[in-house]
């Protein structure tokens, strides 16, 4: 799993607006830092927290802070993604026009939390003592129907193409949120037991939670009820 070109912005719109119901816009306190980044002050940010604390009808500056990041994620973690629709587009790699573009080896499949033990203790056939040569047979098999494909342009090698490819294929999606989604998105899947979600298993590995937490001013907006607690 990866994350990369992570983009924050509008800050200070959502802010500004925060202040509107009341008028308050001369108490704000916040600014530009010479770097570009956006400085919270006290009295913002006091007024921001008891917004959030008063719950999703009155923290509406939230979905006025957006984010953009390319997440390079398993099928599997995608499936269970695709559920928060609200508030989110996602732009994807296109697996039926692009799956046969590129050789298909282990390096296009998600293997950060691969156990090789797993195997030998299901006791699967003849291979128990051989779990890579399952995982290399499978690869074998569609790389061939790749190349069949190719080679052919017969359709029926591409249906078994797709039919076949297992859910930890990577497939990689520009996602848009902001940081509403993202609060929902973060309380429930804080303790999942999927490793891409959590961390909870490895937390070394990339997951969702942790790059959530890099975010400028993550743990006040996102994870406050880690801070109440």
């Amino acid at each position: 799993m990866k994350f990369k070109n992570t983009q924050v912005f509008n800050f200070e719109g959502a802010l500004r607006g925060m202040r509107n119901p009341k008028n308050s816009w001369a108490k704000s306190d916040s600014k530009c830092a010479v770097d570009g980044s956006y400085i919270i002050g006290n009295n913002d940010m006091a007024l921001a927290k008891a917004l959030i604390h008063g719950g999703s009808e009155h923290r509406k500056f939230l979905r006025q802070i957006f984010v953009s990041v390319d997440i390079t994620a398993p099928l599997y973690w995608w499936k269970e993604f695709d559920t928060y629709k609200i508030g989110t587009v996602a732009n994807s790699t296109s697996t039926m026009h692009k799956l046969v573009s590129s050789p298909i080896t282990i390096d296009c499949f998600e293997t950060d939390d691969y156990h090789e033990n797993l195997y030998k203790a299901s006791g699967y056939g003849g291979m128990v003592d051989e779990p890579h040569r399952f995982v290399s047979l499978t690869i074998i098999f569609l790389e061939g129907l790749r190349k069949q494909y190719l080679e052919t342009k017969d359709k029926r090698y591409w249906k078994e193409l797709i039919r076949w490819l297992p859910e930890s294929w990577l497939q990689t999606r520009t996602v848009t949120m902001n940081y509403e989604n993202l609060l929902s998105i973060c309380k429930q899947r804080r303790a999942h037991k999927l490793n891409e979600w959590s961390g909870l298993d490895d937390p070394t590995k990339p997951n969702f939670i942790a790059w959530a937490r890099t975010l400028p001013y993550a743990s006040e907006f996102i994870f406050q009820d880690e801070v109440d607690e």
